[in-house]
């Protein structure tokens, strides 16, 4: 667990060391030099950009690798472990596994598998067969009428650390535009017609208005009385900041219109948009681009949502084509987070913090990981 990393581009919380040592002693950053080190071992980095490790702190790729084709479910903890190695891969230390607790979709894998995930992961958590630290985001969908029962056996779980209240019902927030609703469900094989559709919508507005509003006041004592951070999601109008606000919420997850993500910021809220929407150049779902926001100072955090290399790709762009330094957007996948989710021993590369490091060199516009350590330990 002692490691000394030389001949790198050092990227600190407040600026950059363009030729220098790290040095880690039983797991934790003991040195920082702006030297080059003649110690024979000490790893060469190169000229490579040393960041801190990811800390990604909103991912649904598991689903992906728990049903790898329509229909097709593959056994839990192997997943876990396939889904664990791409993050490590993509440079992410720190994984929230954002786990759904409810879905308006009956036949969603969503529903299937929340059990099971949540189980294999603390398996393997146990089992210390994971190259990343994995946490917990529960994500509360409120309209789904047996949330409350889905949550309770895993809110006091430790590793449960992020709370997020949402509301998919078509006709406001994500899905205010109900033809940009149809069409996602038209991709995800949902065969409406113009009947169906309409008693589809129907039906889901009838469980919002015997849902929601008692399910989010449930769901936001339950975590205040934790003290677990609560995030609100697809906040869309200065109304929907307001009432987070009113519950206690400190990030506003994925705000879908300028003027919501501006709200979030006048009240103090940690703004989140997705990776891929940067990497993308706009939303899948046409709404607010991310680089909209970090142009005018309105993001705070990146999440790779569902591609974990997103993520680092993602805050390499935001010092290319919003004109951001390379500190200032390492920190979107690093120390915000961190912080917003109240991990106060790791994000920064800075002396007593984890060394939770990533070795990063450029390729023309994509940044490959060369190397990963967790506690110093080489994971990648």
């Amino acid at each position: 667990m002692n490691l000394t990393l030389t001949n790198a581009r050092i990227v600190l919380p407040d600026g950059v060391i363009e030729r220098g040592t790290v040095t880690v002693e039983n797991g934790l950053i003991a040195d920082i030099t702006d030297t080059v080190s003649a110690k024979p071992d000490a790893v060469d980095c190169q000229g490579g950009d040393l960041i801190p490790g990811l800390v990604e702190i909103h991912t649904d790729n598991l689903e992906k690798h728990l049903m790898p084709r329509n229909g097709v479910l593959w056994p839990v903890l192997p997943a876990v472990i396939t889904h664990d190695a791409q993050c490590v891969a993509a440079g992410i230390t720190t994984v929230f596994d954002a786990l759904a607790v409810g879905d308006l979709e009956q036949d969603s894998v969503r529903l299937d598998t929340l059990h099971t995930s949540f189980e294999a992961i603390n398996r393997g958590n146990e089992a210390g067969v994971f190259r990343a630290d994995h946490l917990f985001h529960l994500r509360c969908e409120l309209a789904y009428p047996e949330l409350l029962r889905e949550l309770q056996p895993l809110i006091d779980h430790p590793a449960v650390k992020l709370i997020s209240v949402m509301d998919h019902t078509p006709g406001q927030r994500q899905y205010r535009d109900l033809e940009q609703y149809k069409k996602y469900y038209a991709k995800k094989k949902v065969a409406w017609s113009d009947d169906t559709f309409l008693d589809a919508v129907e039906d889901r507005r009838q469980l919002q208005a015997t849902y929601s509003d008692r399910h989010k006041q449930a769901v936001v004592e339950l975590a205040r009385a934790r003290g677990i951070a609560l995030a609100s999601h697809d906040d869309t109008e200065i109304v929907h900041i307001t009432e987070a606000v009113k519950d206690g919420v400190a990030i506003s997850e994925f705000p879908t219109t300028l003027e919501a993500a501006d709200a979030a910021r006048q009240a103090g809220l940690l703004t989140v948009m997705g990776a891929p929407n940067v990497v993308r150049g706009g939303s899948h779902s046409g709404n607010v681009a991310a680089l909209e926001l970090a142009r005018v100072g309105l993001l705070d955090i990146l999440s790779s949502d569902y591609v974990p290399a997103s993520l680092l790709h993602a805050a390499y762009l935001l010092e290319r084509q919003a004109g951001w330094s390379l500190d200032k957007a390492i920190a979107t996948v690093t120390a915000n987070p961190a912080r917003a989710v109240k991990l106060d021993d790791r994000g920064t590369i800075a002396l007593g913090r984890r060394a939770d490091l990533v070795l990063v060199k450029g390729n023309g516009e994509v940044p490959l990981v060369q190397q990963v350590w967790k506690t110093g330990v080489r994971v990648f």
